[in-house]
């Protein structure tokens, strides 16, 4: 038996060997694409409502139509990595990324969007898991702690710029060019890939893809998700709404059922046997969820209720971005010497303590006030989510053996954008009728006839100062404007607190699920001995 000392120092790409520098150059930039699309969206959300007369629903559904099939899907796009050849998946996914993405930026309508949205997600499904895939097996479990710290930190610098360059196109009215600018990203990862990263596959995955897994879960998602967004417009009584969410149910149900007893099942359950693997996906559920739903009303309030320009508002989310790209590649080293499960458990308590510190913010002055309101709950937060992102990863990853790579990070890709998908359908849905509720509260001393009052409730949906006022008498449109803003930010205030509960659930999920046992038993299997 020999000894074999394990270098514990942070990957600097420039030294590693040339395969491996293209890999990870590949990797974060084709990854990098997608993440500018979310973060560049979530800012100029508002200009696209108005440019394109969106409602609170549809501007719900322009996010979740490309985390459901994002959702729905990316278990496939892990599967087939794994069996055809993860670049070949993976420079299949960035193409049709890149067209989903130029149909986007030249949409015409609202429903337009939604499709493309919808192809979108398409093409992220395949990309996604192929870029974490290509890393672990790359670099392998001794170094892949490391390489996937580098590649969080890589891929957060880039995306700094996201919400900056998103508020100042939509500021400019060129809110389209967010979709736009992933095309030349795309196609410089395509050409990376093509001339300078080998193909990659696991040998041993003979099996077919299982597609009814794959159906059964897409129609799972997508009844849930239609239903928990119904809600607000129907009410939970509706027949429509109550079926939709049963249909979902059952199709999930059903779906678990034939994973049971298939063989080749699209989520091999064995996986789940690993305690590790087990804690971290449900960490990732109620976390990411919490992350989805915070930052999108973050940002609509900023913009809607606060004041912001979105050029602003994109530069407040700031100190989040730069603890996660500064702190990345220090967690994910500190994760491999001493295991994921403290950072797992400090991480998410933080980032719920960052969400209760936003949800003490009401309505301010604007952006004079920030560096008092906002950014001490953004600084908190950011720190959380800094600790907790590469731990993250590295567990999911190396718990599962390498030839379920491919499928590990499509697992929990998967749960990551399921909890969005839901997060955003249900306490979205919850926030819409917050906010009527609320609109009425803060009208209810104003002396409104009863048209105006029916009008202004008939246009409650639209969550925000898109709201028709041309029905107000104009010495009463000011008090009414306020009104607005303050059943908002009592809004975000609900949606807040419900996002600290979530990611402090998460943090339970790692105490009492992931295994420091594990951890040492791969360390002496992988980096100690030979």
């Amino acid at each position: 038996m020999i000894v074999k000392v394990v270098q514990q120092d942070a990957i600097a790409p420039d030294h590693l060997p040339e395969a491996e520098r293209w890999v990870l150059f590949a990797t974060t930039l084709a990854s990098s694409m997608a993440f500018i699309d979310a973060s560049a969206l979530n800012v100029a959300l508002p200009t696209l409502q108005d440019a394109l007369q969106a409602t609170g629903a549809q501007l719900l559904w322009i996010i979740n139509a490309y985390l459901l099939m994002l959702a729905a899907l990316i278990l496939v796009g892990g599967s087939l990595g794994d069996k055809l050849g993860r670049k070949k998946v993976f420079m299949f996914g960035i193409c049709l990324f890149i067209v989903a993405s130029l149909a986007c930026g030249l949409t015409p309508t609202t429903n337009f969007l939604l499709v493309a949205r919808a192809v979108q997600g398409m093409g992220g499904a395949l990309m996604i898991p192929g870029s974490l895939a290509l890393i672990t097996a790359t670099f392998g479990s001794e170094r892949c702690s490391r390489a996937i710290g580098t590649w969080a930190a890589i891929t957060t610098i880039v995306t700094i710029a996201g919400p900056v360059l998103g508020g100042c196109l939509a500021d400019i009215g060129l809110w389209r060019s967010v979709f736009l600018i992933n095309l030349p990203i795309g196609l410089s990862a395509l050409l990376i890939l093509h001339f300078k990263v080998p193909e990659q596959r696991d040998e041993a995955a003979s099996q077919p893809i299982d597609y009814p897994g794959a159906i059964l879960a897409t129609l799972g998602l997508a009844a849930l998700t239609y239903g928990a967004i119904s809600i607000s417009d129907l009410g939970l009584g509706n027949p429509f709404v109550y079926g939709t969410l049963l249909v979902g149910t059952i199709a999930l149900v059903i779906c678990g059922i034939v994973e049971t007893h298939s063989d080749h099942p699209m989520l091999p359950l064995h996986l789940f046997q690993s305690g590790t693997f087990s804690g971290t996906n449900l960490l990732t559920l109620f976390l990411y969820g919490a992350l989805n739903v915070g930052i999108f009303f973050l940002c609509l309030n900023l913009v809607r209720a606060q004041g912001y320009s979105q050029t602003i508002a994109g530069f407040a989310d700031m100190p989040f971005a730069l603890l996660l790209a500064g702190l990345s590649p220090l967690m994910g080293n500190l994760a491999e010497r001493y295991g994921s499960r403290p950072p797992l458990i400090i991480g998410p308590s933080l980032a719920g303590v960052g969400f209760l510190l936003l949800a003490q913010v009401g309505l301010t002055h604007g952006p004079d006030d920030y560096w008092t309101t906002f950014f001490p709950g953004i600084l908190v937060f950011g720190l959380g989510m800094a600790i907790t992102v590469a731990p993250l990863t590295a567990a999911v990853m190396t718990s599962v053996p390498t030839g379920y790579t491919g499928t590990a990070s499509g697992v929990n890709n998967a749960v990551a954008r399921t909890a969005g998908v839901l997060a955003i359908a249900i306490i979205g849905s919850v926030a819409l009728m917050v906010f009527a509720g609320d609109l009425a509260t803060h009208t209810t001393h104003l002396n409104l006839s009863t048209d105006a009052r029916n009008a202004l409730q008939a246009e409650a949906t639209q969550l925000g100062q898109a709201i028709d006022l041309t029905g107000i008498a104009p010495e009463q449109v000011s008090a009414v404007e306020t009104a607005i803003k303050l059943a908002f930010v009592d809004t975000y205030q609900v949606v807040m607190l419900i996002c600290a509960g979530l990611a402090w659930l998460s943090a339970v999920m790692a105490a009492l699920l992931v295994d420091q046992q594990d951890f040492e038993s791969r360390k002496t299997a992988n980096g100690l001995f030979r």
